[in-house]
Order: C-alpha cells, then sequence, then structure tokens
C-alpha cells in the first residue's frame, strides 16, 4: 500500500451463532441490526459518523427471499438514511470481497470510516433444500444439479486428490475436527461450544457420524449457521482521532497489512486438471496466501502468529497446511502428527474454532476471521487468545477453491 493509504480495523461485533433467528420469529433485517448496533457500542462510533456501508452475503435471494441487501444497512438508524451502500456475492468469501471493497474505497480517499457487515441466515429451509442452495456457489447445471449434499462431496474430491497425489490417512482429517470442536468450546459466541467431539468420534463409523459424501463426514463438516458480523474499516486520519477518544495509541490499532484476492474456474475438475503437475493441488489459493504475506512484507508462515482459516470440511484445512508454507507439499499430517495446529503450538489454527467449530454462516465468514484476528492481535480474544499474537493471517474460500481472499491483520 502506499504510504497514507494504510486501513485500520477499529473491531467490530459478532452475533451468537448458536441462535436460530427462524425459530425466534426474527426477520433477517432484525440479525443485521443486531451486529451493526453491536459493532457501534463495542468501538464507540456514532451513527453520523459511518460514511458508507458494504454488506457481504451468499444467497438471501434463496434462503430469505430478500435482496437489495444494501438498503436493510440504511434501516438500522435514521442517520444511516441517504448513506452509500451496496452488497457484494462470492459465495462463502462474501464477506471478504465486501472487506476488500471497502477497504480499497479508503485507500482511494472517497471516505474515512466504513461498516462491512456479513451476513447470512440459513436455517429457513430444511437439509436438502439448503443443500442445493449451497450447490449454487458451484456450477449447478454440472455440479450440484440433482446431488444430494455437492459440497460435501466435492470437498471429499479434494482429500481424494491429496490422497492420489500423497496418501491421506483419515485420522489426519479426524484430529483437525477434534481441534476445532476443542477450540470452539472456549468461544463464547461458536456454535458448538456445548456439543461434544473427540477424535475418536470423528473416526467412527456409526450412524450417529454418517457419510455425507465420499469421505466426508458429520464429523468433517462445518455447520448450518444463522449469523451476522459487522466491522469497522477507517482512514489514518480517522484512526487516529479515534484512537485518541478511545485512550489508545496508533500503533495499538490494527490495520489491514497485506491482502491476497484470486479467482480460479468453476468447476471442480478444471481446477484439479490446471494443477497436474504443479506443487500445490490448488495452486490459486497458495497465490492468495503468498501475496497477502508479500503486501505485508511478511517473508513466510514463520512471520505469522496464527491463522484464521476457511475449514468448510477438514479437507480444507488439511489443504490449507501446506499452502500456508507450514509444510512441504503433500505433507499437511507432519504438521498435525506435531501439535503444531494447537492453540499453544508452533503454528495456531483457528483459534476461535473454525467454521467447523465456530460455525459458518456463509456470507459473515470472511468478516469473522477478520474480528478475530483483529481480536487476536489486541490480545482480546480471551480463553482462545494466541500468547503475542501481532499478526494473523485469514484464508476464506468461496466454492471449490473458487474465490479465495486472504487478509494479514496486525499491529505495528
Amino acid at each position: 500500500m502506499a504510504a497514507g493509504s494504510e486501513v485500520y480495523v477499529l473491531g467490530g461485533y459478532q452475533t451468537d451463532f448458536a441462535r436460530n433467528w427462524t425459530k425466534e420469529n426474527k426477520h433477517f433485517s432484525a440479525l443485521m441490526r443486531e451486529s451493526v448496533v453491536g459493532a457501534l457500542e463495542v468501538c464507540q462510533i456514532a451513527p453520523e459518523e459511518v460514511e458508507s456501508a458494504h454488506v457481504g452475503n451468499f444467497a438471501a435471494e434463496l434462503y430469505c427471499m430478500q435482496g437489495h441487501l444494501g438498503a436493510f444497512f440504511t434501516e438500522v438508524d435514521p442517520a444511516f438514511s441517504g448513506l452509500p451502500t451496496g452488497r457484494h456475492e462470492a459465495a462463502c468469501a462474501s464477506g471478504s470481497i465486501a472487506l476488500l471493497a471497502a477497504s480499497a474505497e479508503i485507500e482511494a480517499g472517497r471516505y474515512d470510516l466504513q461498516a462491512v457487515v456479513g451476513i447470512e441466515q440459513m436455517k429457513t429451509v430444511d437439509s436438502g433444500t439448503g443443500g442445493s442452495y449451497l450447490g449454487t456457489a458451484a456450477w449447478y447445471e454440472e455440479e450440484a444439479e440433482g446431488v444430494s449434499a455437492p459440497f460435501p462431496k466435492l470437498f471429499g474430491r479434494l482429500g481424494d486428490e491429496y490422497d492420489r497425489r500423497y496418501g491421506l490417512k483419515d485420522e489426519y482429517l479426524a484430529e483437525i475436527s477434534k481441534i476445532n470442536y476443542a477450540n470452539a468450546k472456549l468461544n463464547p459466541n461458536a456454535q458448538t461450544r456445548t456439543w461434544y467431539m473427540n477424535k475418536e468420534h470423528a473416526l467412527c463409523r456409526t450412524d450417529d457420524n454418517a457419510a455425507i459424501g465420499g469421505r466426508i463426514r458429520i464429523a468433517d463438516c462445518s455447520q448450518v449457521t444463522d449469523g451476522a458480523v459487522t466491522l469497522f474499516l477507517a482512514s489514518r486520519d480517522y484512526a487516529e482521532k479515534w484512537a485518541k477518544g478511545v485512550g489508545k495509541k496508533l500503533s495499538e490499532i490494527p490495520r489491514i497489512k497485506g491482502w491476497g484476492h484470486n479467482t480460479a474456474r468453476l468447476k471442480f475438475d478444471d481446477k484439479i486438471a490446471e494443477s497436474a503437475g504443479a506443487e500445490y493441488v490448488l495452486p490459486h489459493v497458495r497465490s492468495t496466501i503468498t501475496s497477502a504475506m508479500k503486501r505485508a512484507g511478511i517473508e513466510n508462515v514463520d512471520g505469522i502468529d496464527g491463522i484464521e482459516t476457511h475449514d468448510c470440511f477438514t479437507t480444507s484445512e488439511y489443504m490449507a497446511i501446506d499452502h500456508f508454507g507450514i509444510t512441504k507439499p503433500g505433507e499437511s499430517w507432519k504438521a498435525v502428527e506435531e501439535g503444531w495446529l494447537e492453540i499453544d503450538g508452533k503454528y495456531p489454527i483457528n483459534p476461535s474454532g473454525g467454521l467447523i467449530g465456530a460455525g459458518h454462516p456463509v456470507g459473515a465468514t470472511g468478516c469473522r476471521q477478520v474480528l478475530d484476528a483483529t481480536l487476536q492481535v489486541t490480545g482480546e480474544a480471551g480463553a482462545y487468545q494466541v500468547e503475542g499474537a501481532r499478526n494473523f493471517q485469514t484464508l476464506n474460500i468461496g466454492g471449490s477453491g473458487t474465490t479465495s481472499v486472504s487478509f494479514v491483520v496486525g499491529v505495528d
């Protein structure tokens, strides 16, 4: 980034991902309202100060029969009437795309303070219908139409590709599941914080851990979640004034140090065909990660204190391990065996519980990851704090490795 174009993350608010807003008989607008009002209060920002808003959402037109989501932001407070707003969609990376758009506008000098809302209400339909809706993040007619649970099957094939190239034991995927569920118990907003899971259960092949798609079983899956996260991004000028107002130094305010963004071909088969003979199974995901590091001035993963990655399934986290450079390609199992992924490990991954443990409201996940990264580098993550964290990196993936976005959030 050019000098003076830094983008600061002032903080934000996450709704409780365990809640079912349909059972509470609450409208989509109530979900957005809670996250926005909560963020205003946490960040001590007056509604009149907000200059623009971006909403990340995948499929409200399907789940809630509602489009035009940017307009819902104006319903939260009378001061928001007339604000420029917009909605961004890139499947499970929708929240990150909204963050990219907001940060670019700050860098361009258009606005000094922007709200970014990631939101999804998914518990409006049965699991079969919801699975079909999620299938629209793939090439629907060719990969999802008439297919039960299309995404577990697609990410099961990611595991199959690792198995074909390098070998992959189920015990490593079970350990990833166990860690994320254990971390979620430390997170007061995690969907599964009261659930039971251990490695033996994740490995069992009984009806209570049934196969969903290929090698993917229930314990390997992220959750169906209602949730919203609102973040405030600011220019250096606004952040300086804000820091003084809340009794902090500018150097204590996190900023987006680096970002990466790539879009691969939509169909999983095409991605795998393109990567034949390549060092990494999903090279565009690898490039997204390394681009963010490079822009942050960080040489490699050893300069990162922790990671919030897209574990929509255990196979996607297994992929992320070597794509972050924690191990050589195909050797992700070494990090699992060595205990590096634990909160107190060498390379902590998903201390929040990730998508498997914390929950996965599709359009909100990218924002939730950045909020958790912000909490980590300010020492405010509570029971799931990574000690001494100053640089945290996210990886948010839409589709079967199609749209990938990564942020490095850190303090100086």
